[in-house]
């Protein structure tokens, strides 16, 4: 088994890991992540805190973690809405699964400046949130989309095209990881990127 070793938590991660810990549901954690200010340039920058979408009844079939929000969905509050967001949901559709059946999350919620990477700090501090998003979930199959959340599950030194293709265990959890819909709108509809995504979502809903 793998455990999830996220980077090296500060002052502010510890805060926010003790918060979310206590959050006794999923509407509490929500009202308590739409305030934090663990990261003082992404709370001065953002304009809403994208906590995620989840199923309005039951346990989702699965749930895919992304990297940050974007423009669209810092605008709209609501994760995966952009043009990465509509591939995905093509995606998911044709490998036989609703988006509607899906939890989508990222690792970190609040957009970072111009769509940059997010620093490792921020990783650390926002960690706490996904960790109690996933227990709530009851999560047991976890799709982690691009280099980012692959590193948040695997570890640092995680090479994408190596892991992708089979599922790993991590913390007890099926967690496979596979291209952000991002990439494969970068190489086009015919780029390794994209066929790649399309046959781990088929790969993921034949385990489900």
């Amino acid at each position: 088994m793998v455990p999830v070793r996220p980077p090296r938590p500060d002052a502010a991660a510890a805060e926010v890991a003790a918060s979310a810990a206590a959050a006794p549901d999923w509407a509490a954690l929500a009202d308590l992540a739409r305030s934090c200010v663990a990261c003082p340039e992404l709370a001065a920058t953002r304009q809403h805190v994208v906590v995620g979408d989840v199923p309005l009844t039951g346990r989702p079939r699965l749930v895919v973690v992304g990297e940050a929000p974007g423009a669209t969905e810092d605008e709209t509050g609501r994760p995966f809405v952009g043009r990465s967001g509509a591939l995905l949901d093509l995606l998911l559709g044709e490998a036989g699964l609703a988006r509607a059946e899906v939890a989508v999350l990222n690792i970190v919620k609040c957009r970072p400046p111009g769509n940059r990477t997010p620093k490792a700090p921020e990783v650390a501090r926002c960690s706490g949130w996904l960790r109690r998003q996933l227990d709530l979930l009851g999560a047991e199959v976890v799709v982690a989309l691009g280099l980012s959340s692959a590193k948040w599950f695997l570890g640092p030194r995680t090479v994408l095209g190596q892991v992708r293709g089979r599922a790993h265990d991590v913390d007890g959890r099926a967690v496979w990881v596979t291209y952000h819909p991002s990439a494969a709108i970068r190489f086009g509809p015919n780029g390794a990127p994209r066929a790649a995504l399309a046959a781990d979502l088929h790969a993921v809903a034949a385990s489900l």
